[in-house]
């Protein structure tokens, strides 16, 4: 018997209220450091306008992703729309690489050989970049504690802390907002501390390597959301502690023998597909395997809150009818699952063998 469930979806109006914040910030200080950056020819300034722009462009994306990653299942994705979330993330990795790193890296090291994309006022305009700065870095921090507050509440929900949630996390958007502002703030102080080096200094060096600078954290941004999400747009399973727990959930069950083959896979921030063979003792009746598959579904959803879809394959005898060695009879199968070593029985797909 295979029981087909199909679980709720989770709201994400949490996630596109921090989003939203964070794209009206980009946007206005993306505005503000390109009339800094043009009327003082600051590299760092132009590398902060690269990097606001970016990050301003990303955020329409994640915008638009949400909206896509909510769409119900239809015919031609029966699992639904939420790797849509996954592929744009990525999408934004090469956004803030190429709209961002690149041009911050090649201003900076082209002022460092002594030319310039743009010329500005010099030193007579200083007080426009620390300005700007200062706007930014109040927008920024805005939309930063809004994104940590927004991710803390989420850790605590799931009931891990902040730094490991951030790790293990398979939400994107909250993710991304908040290592993106964690990384613009940073930009911010780092942009401040060039211009103002350049200013006692009178040498462009200090505002070159600044411009530089910014444009390695854009890398690292970059580099650590793609390793992140490709795991996830190739099918990533549940960690090995939740597989753990879905295991033992199923095994709690005195008809269950054993739990044959496991299977999970993210097909969204918060949907994990999960599909298991079941053995199941002897004299189980179709009425009761069916009961049964209904319990072990909702036990699922209790023992993980991500579980969404579940395909259990529950058979009475399977060891007896493939000619797998069976245990000696004991008093209670409950006693027999324990003291049996596990089987080990990988296969290729979750389709059924044709001659059960």
């Amino acid at each position: 018997m295979i029981l087909i469930v199909r679980g709720s979806r989770e709201r994400v109006k949490g996630e596109r209220k921090t989003v939203f914040i964070a794209l009206v910030a980009n946007a206005i200080i993306a505005i503000a450091k390109g009339i800094g950056g043009m009327a003082t020819g600051s590299s760092a300034m132009l590398a902060e306008t690269a990097h606001s722009l970016a990050d301003t462009v990303d955020q329409l994306l994640m915008l638009f992703s949400l909206r896509l990653g909510e769409r119900e299942p239809d015919e031609e994705h029966p699992f639904g729309y939420g790797k849509e979330r996954f592929f744009w993330t990525f999408i934004v990795a090469v956004v803030i690489f190429l709209a961002g790193a690149v041009f911050s890296i090649g201003d900076g090291v082209m002022r460092l050989l002594g030319k310039h994309l743009v010329s500005g006022g010099g030193g007579e305009r200083f007080w426009i970049n620390y300005t700007v700065l200062g706007i930014a870095f109040v927008s920024e921090g805005i939309s930063l504690v809004r994104a940590y507050r927004q991710t803390r509440k989420a850790a605590r929900e799931a009931g891990y802390g902040l730094v490991e949630y951030v790790r293990i996390s398979k939400e994107p958007t909250t993710k991304m907002v908040l290592s993106e502002d964690a990384v613009a703030v940073t930009g911010v102080v780092v942009a401040f501390v060039g211009v103002a080096l350049q200013e006692l200094t009178g040498s462009e060096r200090y505002d070159a390597a600044a411009a530089v600078l910014i444009g390695l954290l854009l890398v690292y941004v970059a580099y650590a959301l793609g390793r992140d999400i490709r795991g996830l747009l190739i099918g990533e399973a549940a960690r090995p502690d939740q597989r753990d727990r879905l295991r033992e959930t199923i095994e709690a069950h005195d008809e269950v023998i054993e739990v044959i083959e496991l299977l999970t896979m993210y097909v969204g921030p918060a949907s994990l597909l999960v599909a298991a063979r079941i053995d199941l003792v002897d004299d189980v009746d179709a009425d009761r395997v069916e009961k049964l598959s209904n319990e072990i579904e909702e036990e699922l959803r209790d023992a993980e809150p991500d579980v969404d879809q579940v395909f259990l394959d529950a058979t009475p005898g399977r060891a007896r009818r493939t000619g797998s060695r069976r245990r000696p009879e004991a008093p209670s199968p409950r006693a027999a699952r324990d003291s049996r070593p596990r089987r080990s029985t990988p296969t290729r797909s979750g389709r059924r063998d044709p001659a059960r």
